[in-house]
């Protein structure tokens, strides 16, 4: 074990070293942006949920619900003797209404009812004209029931192949999880406040579980936990005929063995941070390094060493 550290380590110096000995050349660094750049394909995930979108303020209807994200939902609010809402709690649509600040502009004043019919009143700083002409009026610490509801129609009860090995609990702990692997999607719920929808899913024989994941729609679609972000339609590995059912297993797993390919390296732990390459006599060597401390070092494009 220790030859082996100090072989890792020996080849690590080396690859950090810039041009210090005859037959190395550097080459500029490639950052994580340069790799997600240089892999943007759209597929047909991509427009999976393009359907669904937030309603604007002139769409909405009396009645129509949003799920209260955090109790510090009171600092929006108006002053009220009427307690505010609180976490996993809903509120209702009722009306809007122009009001005049105090400065002499026109706000709107858009006006609820919690489950026990209590008025509660949020102020927006914008004319009810201003505020028809936006997409989306957003509430702060709240999900319009909406995205959710037409979430749940298109996804639920369907089995997809999941591509985050970052699951979590019930509780929304995040837990350690596999990629690849064919999942069915069993509820789907208000999220929190940055992934309006949460998402439980079920895994079949041989990884017999239960977890969750929390994922953007809507105008945040287009963020890292989207739905292409989260999920194959088709099975993964069809892709890659070359890789081995072994290989594939590790890949399943996030592991990585000596002689991986950087592709099989690539899909098992996520694009790198940075790459550094180094052209040798004999051989092209690159350093991928993690922002968790993982680096990878490849000969030829085959894994020689690594640390997890």
């Amino acid at each position: 074990m220790k030859r082996i550290a100090a072989t890792i380590s020996t080849t690590l110096t080396v690859l950090l070293m810039t041009g210090c000995f005859t037959g190395i050349e550097s080459t500029p660094k490639i950052t994580a942006n340069d790799v997600k750049k240089e892999r943007a394909v759209q597929t047909p995930e991509d427009s999976y949920l393009n359907n669904i979108t937030y309603e604007s303020l002139e769409a909405w209807q009396p009645g129509k619900l949003f799920y209260v994200t955090d109790d510090k939902i009171s600092l929006t609010l108006e002053p009220s003797a009427t307690p505010a809402p609180k976490a996993g709690e809903y509120i209702a649509f009722d009306s809007y209404r122009p009001v005049t600040s105090l400065t002499g502009s026109i706000d709107t004043e858009i006006i609820f009812h919690k489950e026990n019919g209590q008025e509660v009143v949020y102020k927006a700083s914008a004319s009810p004209d201003e505020l028809q002409q936006r997409k989306r009026v957003e509430i702060p610490f709240t999900i319009e029931t909406s995205v959710v509801d037409a979430t749940k129609e298109v996804l639920a009860g369907k089995t997809f192949y999941i591509k985050t090995p970052i699951w979590y609990t019930a509780t929304g702990d995040a837990r350690n999880g596999l990629k690849f692997i064919p999942v069915t999607i069993e509820e789907i719920t208000p999220g929190n406040m940055v992934y309006p929808v949460k998402l439980k899913f079920s895994v079949d024989s041989p990884y017999d579980d239960t977890a969750y994941v929390y994922m953007s729609v809507g105008d945040s679609s287009r963020s890292t936990r989207n739905f292409a972000a989260l999920f194959s339609l088709t099975d993964p590995h069809l892709r890659y005929p070359a890789i081995t059912d072994e290989t594939w297993d590790r890949i399943i797993h996030g592991r990585v063995a000596p002689y991986m390919t950087r592709e099989e390296c690539r899909l098992s732990l996520g694009a790198p941070s940075s790459i550094d390459r180094r052209a040798a006599i004999s051989s092209l060597q690159e350093l991928w390094t993690y922002e968790n401390g993982v680096y990878l070092i490849f000969d030829d494009g085959l894994l020689q060493s690594f640390r997890r």
